[in-house]
């Protein structure tokens, strides 16, 4: 896999974290631990994103 396809996957990844952030947001409920454990993982995708696309 190129390193452009790769970031693309991670990319739609980090899109459908978004949009489970959001909907676990407005569900009343919640448990926010794991809205925390969803953004933390959405974080480390960005963060991952990032570092690829510098090479």
């Amino acid at each position: 896999m190129s390193v452009s396809a790769h970031i693309q996957e991670l990319r739609k990844k980090h899109q459908y974290l978004s949009e489970r952030v959001e909907q676990e947001q407005r569900s009343p409920g919640t448990d926010a631990l794991q809205i925390a454990e969803l953004k933390k993982r959405k974080l480390q995708l960005k963060e991952e994103i990032t570092r690829l696309s510098q090479v």
